[in-house]
């Protein structure tokens, strides 16, 4: 165990080298943001200075070995918009696009695992077959238009849910959030159930070919010549074979989830991470856009870690080396 840690450690740390090298180059093309910061009027003098000061006058290979040492102390600079640390910022809207990941898993697990495990077990039903029918709906249709129609059907329309914002935030064991107040909690419904939506979707489809693949096994056969109901046999035992993959995708979702909330957030205006790095790049502002990208990265490769050890527990005859 402790060669495979080493082992993946090293592996984390180059994968972060090389996505800073991405990010620098991105962001180093991405507009110049002199002019973001100097006024309509300014002179060359006062240009000058504003590119002494981002130290954009510097050849790029000092200007990378600059970024990477202010990085590793999480210092990306400040918001040329908003005028404060980059890095806080993200962490300052962190919060709101964690609450709206968290429902969206939560009902992921909640109503994918049991319908795959239903659709797989018992793939004639018609009720099998209408499940399967929605699944190639919930990937097929695009998360904006999905946020749309809820909006016109539950808002507009029905008046029951609120159009956008994240609502009353209330106090949980010290944390601020949307999930200890009811208000809160009606706002969160529309933006995480279309968050949602795919990923109950992809997770039906994946636990249904484990089941129909595990429900063949010998295991299961003999659970069910001893009299096991069929309840026990189904969650008990073919479930947690086909558990790996699902909890591989759950991490790589949860990953995605956080990282690209944008689309959702922006629709329903949910002051989130997604929706600050939008208007980051819309106003080329760099430092928030090279902390969000490198903050998802270390976010991924420590989820998709998690999920490794994460299989000796599911299934103790994985052996991690």
């Amino acid at each position: 165990m402790l060669r495979y840690l080493s082992t993946r450690v090293s592996q984390l740390i180059l994968v972060l080298f090389a996505v800073s090298i991405l990010v620098f180059i991105f962001t180093s093309v991405m507009g110049n943001p002199v002019y973001l910061m100097v006024r309509e009027n300014a002179t060359e003098a006062e240009i000058q200075a504003a590119i002494e000061y981002l130290g954009l006058d510097k050849p790029l290979p000092v200007q990378y070995g600059i970024f990477i040492k202010n990085a590793l102390k999480g210092d990306f600079g400040k918001s040329y918009i908003y005028h404060q640390p980059a890095l806080g910022l993200i962490m300052e809207r962190f919060p709101a696009t964690l609450e709206l990941v968290f429902i969206a898993m939560l009902l992921s697990a909640l109503i994918g695992i049991p319908l795959g495990v239903l659709s797989g077990a018992y793939p004639n039903k018609i009720s099998s077959k209408a499940i399967m029918t929605l699944s190639i709906a919930g990937i097929s249709l695009p998360s904006f238009w999905i946020g749309m129609v809820m909006i016109f059907f539950f808002s507009l329309t029905l008046g029951i849910l609120p159009v956008s914002g994240r609502g009353d935030i209330g106090t949980i064991l010290g944390l601020q959030t949307s999930l200890a107040t009811t208000n809160g909690l009606r706002h969160l419904v529309l933006p995480s159930l279309t968050l949602a939506l795919a990923n109950i979707a992809t997770i039906i489809r994946l636990t249904r070919a484990g089941m129909q693949e595990n429900i063949r096994q010998d295991y299961v056969k003999f659970a069910r010549a001893k009299g096991v109901s069929s309840r026990k046999v189904l969650f008990g035992h073919a479930l947690k074979n086909t558990l790996i993959p699902v909890v591989t995708i759950f991490g790589l979702q949860l990953g995605s989830l956080i990282a690209f909330t944008t689309i959702t957030e922006t629709i329903f205006a949910w002051p989130g991470m997604g929706k600050l790095l939008i208007d980051a790049i819309n106003s080329a502002d760099r430092p928030i856009v090279a902390a969000y990208v490198l903050f998802v990265a270390v976010m991924f490769v420590f989820i998709n870690f998690i999920v490794d050890i994460l299989y000796t527990f599911i299934d103790p005859r994985i052996d991690l080396k």
